[in-house]
C-alpha cells in the first residue's frame, strides 16, 4: 500500500503567527492560524482535517461492510465531530461519528450493528486508538 503524505508549514509563533497545509495530491491546500483552531477564522485547523479523513474513512468501511453482507447503499453521509479540549494541555478528547445511509433491505437493527462494526474497522479508528508514531527531526541552518 503507498504511504500518503500531507505537509504543513508554520511562520511566527503560536498567537500571531499563521501556516499552511496542503495534501500531496493538490486536492486541498488552506491556511489555518491560532484564530481558526481556538476561535473562528476563515481557514481550517488540523482537527477540522482530522474530522474529514475520520468521516471519510468510516463511511467507505461501513460501506464495503454493507455490500459485504448483501446490502450495498445508495448512499452514507457521515459527520465527524472532534472534540478539542484546551483545558491545560491541548487535547483531542473525542470524536463523534453521526452518520445516516440509505440501504434498501437492511432494518435499523442491522444498520446500527453493522455501524458499530464499521467503526471499530475503520484504519482512521484504529489509528485513534494508539498506534505508533515516530519522528525524525533536524534543524536548519
Amino acid at each position: 500500500m503507498p504511504t500518503r503524505k500531507a505537509n504543513a508549514t508554520w511562520q511566527g509563533d503560536l498567537k500571531s503567527g499563521q501556516g499552511n497545509m496542503a495534501l500531496e495530491s493538490g486536492a486541498y491546500e488552506g491556511q489555518f492560524s491560532f484564530k481558526t483552531r481556538f476561535e473562528e477564522g476563515t481557514g481550517t485547523n488540523p482537527e477540522e482535517l482530522i474530522g474529514a479523513a475520520h468521516a471519510g474513512c468510516f463511511s467507505m468501511q461501513f460501506s464495503a461492510m454493507l455490500a459485504e453482507e448483501g446490502n450495498p447503499p445508495d448512499s452514507i453521509k457521515t459527520e465527524a465531530k472532534v472534540h478539542f479540549s484546551v483545558d491545560g494541555t491541548p487535547t483531542i478528547d473525542k470524536i463523534t461519528l453521526i452518520t445516516r445511509g440509505k440501504v434498501p433491505g437492511i432494518d435499523d437493527a442491522q444498520f446500527k450493528e453493522i455501524a458499530a462494526k464499521a467503526k471499530d474497522a475503520c484504519p482512521v479508528s484504529r489509528l485513534y486508538k494508539g498506534a505508533e508514531i515516530t519522528l525524525d527531526a533536524a534543524l536548519e541552518s
